[in-house]
């Protein structure tokens, strides 16, 4: 998730990093250049989070500490995003369908150039699988435009990948060599799909400012992104009001506490819709996948809540044995929210800029790597330990700069504990909602 503006026109703090994002498994069918734009603008003075009584020096950067866990060792995010993974490629159906109405968006005859953004990429081996399968479908589409006609007209891809600065974009670059070699030797077999040019550049900066041009991109793409707040609620922050223990929304939580959490999205969100509709040029897309809420379900019910429920209990058991200090858990919430179906179809419509072409909502276990029937989870300790190693990854920037690293072991290693008891009722699904926007002619 990304941090600084390339445009004047940016007003709210920057944005959190996601939980995720996924990218590589199949790879561009295309030949593709790799340049890395290190833009001029890199100048926007820090935007800071307060947490609540937090002391100053707990004070979080949002652009500094908002990120994946960096590297590719145990327990970076590189090494733990399978379950990003496995959430955007169940979404490739509503990718496929917003790549070839984008197309159509192209100035017709040689020479076009259409332009994507995978908002919030990360890095890691997930960080290239939505370029791939991006270019793997406007290949197809090249080709079968070209039996059609007897000269094919010429077509390049520019492809941003946004995020945070305190995102790993040293690691993605290092990836690119890699993937190229990987990509030409596809090209070399490959015959059902033409040869596209790509250049793929990083963009970093926060998807709640303005990041590229007016009317510039025919595609955006992001995923498990917008769950992230661009701030914690003003009177979270500043403790006007405390949300009793918990670093999300709980069952203990204030119904005060709730709304504050419900407006921030709702604020965020609108601005993100504004945004990204002056950059998309008329007909332009945007597919957007993040986690959330069923209709039926109460912000303190449902997958997301539970993780984070268990994580909060955690933190409380350190408290005791003064790894924890009380009053930094009661200043520490999480810059998060997940929406339930109804509340982001409610906004798109009042946004009014938007029409929404699909919509859905699927479940997706949070232990990716159990894909047994049912809800009984057969290895809870196992179970336990593969979601804590992904919530791990996404929020340990967050967790060392609250509450110090000396913690970290040992709160995971609690956490897990206690979520392989809660396991025992079930498994934890996370539900996501994955949703396709096409930009509305005022």
């Amino acid at each position: 998730m990304a941090m600084f503006p390339t445009s004047s026109c940016c007003c709210s703090p920057p944005l959190p990093r996601q939980l995720c994002t996924p990218r590589l498994q199949r790879g561009l069918t295309s030949p593709s250049s790799f340049l890395f734009l290190r833009g001029s603008a890199l100048a926007m003075p820090a935007s800071m989070i307060s947490y609540g009584r937090a002391p100053p020096q707990a004070t979080m950067s949002v652009e500094r500490e908002l990120h994946m866990a960096t590297g590719d060792g145990e327990n970076s995010y590189a090494a733990n995003s399978i379950f990003q993974r496995k959430t955007v490629m169940e979404t490739w159906p509503e990718l496929h369908k917003a790549v070839r109405e984008a197309l159509k968006s192209l100035s017709p005859g040689a020479g076009s150039t259409m332009v994507a953004a995978d908002l919030g990429c990360s890095s890691g081996p997930n960080t290239l699988l939505v370029v791939s399968e991006v270019m793997n479908t406007i290949g197809a589409h090249v080709q079968e435009t070209a039996d059609n006609y007897r000269s094919r007209a010429i077509m390049e891809v520019q492809f941003f990948l946004n995020d945070l600065p305190g995102n790993d974009f040293n690691l993605v670059f290092r990836s690119l060599d890699q993937h190229q070699q990987r990509l030409q030797g596809l090209a070399a077999v490959e015959e059902k799909q033409a040869a596209v040019p790509c250049y793929i550049a990083g963009l970093p900066g926060s998807m709640y400012t303005r990041i590229l041009p007016c009317q510039s991109v025919h595609l955006f793409h992001s995923s498990h992104c917008l769950i992230w707040r661009s701030k914690i609620p003003e009177d979270l922050s500043n403790g006007t009001h405390v949300n009793a223990d918990n670093i999300y929304i709980g069952k203990t939580t204030p119904k005060v506490v709730v709304d504050l959490f419900r407006e921030q999205f709702e604020k965020d969100f609108e601005l993100f819709l504004s945004l990204r509709h002056k950059e998309l040029v008329s007909g332009g897309y945007m597919v957007l996948t993040f986690a959330g809420r069923r209709r039926e379900e109460m912000p303190m019910q449902g997958g997301v809540a539970r993780v984070w429920e268990v994580l909060s209990q955690a933190l409380e058991y350190l408290v005791p044995k003064g790894l924890v200090e009380k009053e930094k858990l009661s200043s520490f919430n999480m810059p998060y929210y997940a929406p339930s179906l109804d509340e982001v179809t409610q906004l798109i419509k009042q946004n009014d800029l938007f029409d929404i072409e699909d919509i859905r909502l699927f479940e997706s276990n949070w232990d990716a790597y159990d894909d047994s029937d049912g809800d009984v989870v057969l290895n809870c300790s196992s179970s336990a330990e593969n979601i804590a190693k992904i919530i791990r990854a996404g929020i340990e920037p967050l967790i060392m700069n609250h509450f110090g690293e000396d913690i970290l072991e040992e709160l995971f290693m609690v956490y897990a504990a206690m979520l392989a008891k809660n396991l025992e009722k079930g498994k934890a699904m996370c539900p996501v909602i994955v949703v396709i926007l096409k930009k509305s002619e005022l």
